[in-house]
């Protein structure tokens, strides 16, 4: 499962809006795919279609669903928000990872 900050819930029913997604029944998905500093990296967009194999979940009132090979890279992750002076943005508190970038956006296992 993936949970979802508040911080990080708010930010995402904004830009569901903003980009013409309804929250209440859109999807934020996430997942990972080879690449970024540490070798594999981060996926979030916003989707209104599941796929068969896809698994979906609602923390915070936020729909998530995430394709089966990335699931196992992401149990237990946790979705926030930081926009402070840094304007970090989302950032994935993921405890699989044994090392990450100083950008927050790859990650190695």
């Amino acid at each position: 499962m993936i949970k979802v900050s508040d911080n990080a819930k708010q930010k995402v029913v904004n830009l569901m809006t903003e980009e013409g997604f309804d929250a209440s029944k859109d999807f934020v998905r996430v997942g990972v795919k080879s690449g970024g500093c540490s070798g594999l990296s981060y996926e979030l967009k916003f989707d209104d279609n599941a796929a068969e194999d896809d698994k979906v979940f609602e923390d915070n009132s936020v729909r998530i669903i995430v394709d089966k090979k990335s699931f196992l890279y992401l149990v237990g992750t946790t979705l926030e928000y930081s926009g402070g002076l840094n304007g970090k943005g989302f950032v994935f508190n993921n405890p699989n990872a044994q090392r990450t970038c100083g950008c927050g956006e790859s990650f190695s296992l």
